[in-house]
């Protein structure tokens, strides 16, 4: 790989890398007859260090036969790529809902390396950019950068429905706080005749 990328797998900058370099502190590190510094990795570390989750997502039960469909070709991609799949996981929720449980596990449990999905959104509809700079040791592959206008339409209603869930939710308690106040009054109004 190039000095460049080596620098950003290791989350320095490239001015850092060349004074490694330079300093002879970046192993199997050479510079090429056309000026170009290399970094040889040496294949059997890349293989014991890596550890490839792949995360496969439908936003709800109905489209459960298009989860092992979209599992199967980010399997099929990685195969392409050359890399060993550690984990395939498999999660039914909108791409709105911010608590998938699979998912968190993959973010929390930091194990994985790479994380291979087939688009952006079918690991976060909002938010996409957080997750790479909270989990920068991990790569995140996008397969395809296309959008899913079915996803999309469906994550749209699940954003319509849960406003209007809260929206009538809040009438509700407050139709239900003013008759729990009228109540009182009426209990302590009631209560003062007594003694009166």
């Amino acid at each position: 790989m190039k000095l460049s990328e080596y620098a950003k797998k290791n989350s320095i900058s490239y001015q850092t890398a060349w004074r490694h370099y330079k300093m002879g502190l970046i192993p199997n590190a050479k510079k090429l007859p056309t000026g170009t510094i290399v970094v040889e990795e040496k294949v059997s570390e890349i293989s014991a260090e890596e550890y490839t989750i792949i995360y496969a997502r439908v936003s709800s039960s109905e489209n459960k036969s298009n989860l092992d469909a979209q599992a199967k070709r980010l399997e099929q991609f990685c195969l392409v790529k050359g890399w060993i799949v550690n984990e395939i996981v498999k999660e039914c929720a909108s791409g709105l809902n911010d608590n998938r449980p699979k998912l968190i596990k993959i973010l929390t449990e930091k194990k994985a390396t790479r994380l291979v999905v087939e688009h952006k959104d079918k690991l976060t509809r909002f938010g996409f950019n957080y997750i790479k700079i909270l989990y920068p040791e991990c790569e995140i592959v996008v397969v395809n950068e296309v959008e899913n206008k079915e996803d999309l339409f469906e994550d749209f209603v699940s954003l319509v429905t849960s406003f209007c869930a809260r929206i009538y939710g809040r009438r509700r308690s407050k139709h239900k706080t003013e008759e729990l106040i009228k109540k009182l009054e009426e209990v302590e109004e009631n209560g003062d005749n007594d003694t009166g």
